[in-house]
C-alpha cells in the first residue's frame, strides 16, 4: 500500500491562551491526528513536523510556518494538509486561490476535519468557495468592530498601545511620565522656541553631547542613544502627546496622561512653525510671447521665469521672430506682434504700453521685487 505523508497545520488568531499547557493549538492537533489515525486503512501517516502559527491572523499568508509548509509542498515532501477547518489556512478568498494554485501545481491536496466536501466537483469547490465568503466576511467585521473600539477608547483618551514616545511609559490604558527623559524634551521645546530652527535645536543637542535616551522595546529590542536629527526633533515638536491629548487620524482628544509641555510653549511653538512654513498655494503665471525677450529673462522659454527684471529697466527689448516659417514672415524679421506698434495708431499703442506696463507689475509683484 502506497504511504500517504499527512501534514497537520494549526493556526490561532490571537495569543490569548497559548501559555496554557494544552491550548487551541493543541486541540486542533490532537483533532487533525485523530482524523488522520482514522484514514489508516488508507496508507495515512502523519508526517512529526509541526507547523503551529500562533498569534497570527489568517488574512495574510505572511506566517512563518505557514512558509515553511509551502516550502516542504514544492519540495514534494508532503501529500495531504490536514486542517480543523478551512478558516485555519486563510480567511481570504484570494489568499486561497493562491494556496489551490500551489497545491495545484505539487500534486497535494487538503482535507479539513469538520467540513466535509470534495473540491473536485464543481457543487464542492461552491461550497468551499462560500465557507471562505463568509470566513472573510467574519474577518472583515471582526477588524471593523476594532477599529470602531479604538475609536471610541481614543475620544475617552486612553492610549491604545503602539510605542509610547520619549518621555513616557506604558500604564495600563494611559501614559506614565519618566521624568528623566519629560524634561529632555521640555530642553527640546524651549531650545527651538529660542533658536526658531530644528537644525540649529539638533545641532545645540550634539554641541552638548546629548543623546537620545536608550530605551528597550516590547520584543526587548535595545534602540536609542544615538544624535538627534531633524526629523526626530520634528516628530517631538509636532506630537500632541506632549501637551495632553490623544490623536486619531485627524481629530484629537483629551488624553487620560499627564502633559510634559505646558499650554503657553505648545502654542509658541506652532506660531514658529507657522512663521517657518515654505512655499504656499501656487499662482499661475501669465505666458508670454516666445518672440519676446523681457530683460533678466531667458530668450525663447515660454511661459518660463529667470531672475525678475529690474524696475528701471526697459519694457521688453525685441528679438527677430523664432518661428518666421510658421508666422508667414521673412527670417530675421520680428513677428506681427513686435510690428503692431509701427503699423497700429497712436491710441492703440498708448493702450498696448498700458497693458504691457500692467503685465509688468504683475511679473514684478509674483517675484517678489
Amino acid at each position: 500500500m502506497k504511504q500517504v505523508r499527512c501534514a497537520i497545520y494549526t493556526r490561532k488568531s490571537s495569543e490569548e491562551g497559548l501559555e496554557q499547557d494544552f491550548n487551541s493549538l493543541d486541540a486542533q492537533r490532537e483533532s487533525c491526528a485523530a482524523y488522520i489515525l482514522s484514514q489508516a486503512s488508507e496508507g495515512w501517516v502523519e508526517l512529526p513536523d509541526r507547523y503551529d502559527d500562533g498569534g497570527l491572523s489568517g488574512g495574510t499568508l505572511d506566517r512563518p510556518a505557514l512558509k515553511r509548509l509551502l516550502a516542504n509542498v514544492a519540495a514534494g515532501s508532503i501529500d495531504i494538509i490536514v486542517v480543523y477547518k478551512v478558516d485555519r489556512l486563510t480567511r481570504s478568498l484570494l489568499d486561497f486561490s493562491r494556496l489551490v494554485e500551489a497545491f495545484d501545481k505539487a500534486g497535494t491536496s487538503f482535507v479539513s476535519v469538520t467540513q466535509s466536501f470534495n473540491t473536485t466537483t464543481s457543487m464542492g469547490r461552491l461550497t468551499l468557495n462560500m465557507l471562505l465568503s463568509f470566513a472573510q466576511f467574519e474577518r472583515e467585521v471582526t477588524a471593523e468592530r476594532i477599529r470602531d473600539k479604538i475609536a471610541a477608547s481614543k475620544a475617552k483618551g486612553m492610549w491604545m498601545g503602539g510605542s509610547p514616545p520619549m518621555g513616557y511609559k506604558p500604564k495600563g490604558r494611559t501614559l506614565e511620565i519618566i521624568e528623566e527623559d519629560a524634561a529632555l524634551v521640555r530642553n527640546i521645546f524651549k531650545r527651538y522656541c529660542e533658536l526658531g530652527n530644528a537644525w540649529f535645536v539638533a545641532k545645540s543637542l550634539a554641541g552638548d553631547g546629548i543623546l537620545t535616551p536608550r530605551r528597550v522595546s516590547a520584543k526587548g529590542n535595545d534602540y536609542g542613544g544615538r544624535p538627534f536629527s531633524r526629523g526626530h526633533i520634528y516628530l517631538i515638536l509636532n506630537n500632541p502627546l506632549y501637551v495632553g491629548l490623544i490623536k486619531h487620524k485627524d481629530r484629537t482628544y483629551a488624553g487620560m496622561h499627564k502633559r510634559i509641555v505646558d499650554q503657553e510653549t505648545w502654542d509658541k511653538t506652532r506660531r514658529i512653525m507657522a512663521a517657518n512654513l515654505q512655499g504656499g498655494p501656487r499662482t499661475r503665471r501669465p505666458r508670454l510671447s516666445p518672440c519676446i525677450m523681457r530683460q533678466g529673462m531667458p530668450s525663447g522659454a515660454e511661459g518660463s521665469f529667470g531672475r525678475c527684471p529690474s524696475p528701471n529697466a526697459p519694457l521688453f527689448a525685441r528679438i527677430p521672430c523664432r518661428f518666421p516659417a510658421k508666422h508667414g514672415i521673412r527670417a530675421g524679421d520680428a513677428c506681427e506682434g513686435d510690428q503692431r506698434f509701427e503699423n497700429g495708431t497712436a491710441a492703440e499703442r498708448r493702450r498696448e504700453i498700458r497693458r504691457e506696463m500692467r503685465m509688468r507689475a504683475s511679473i514684478v509683484a509674483l517675484c517678489g521685487t
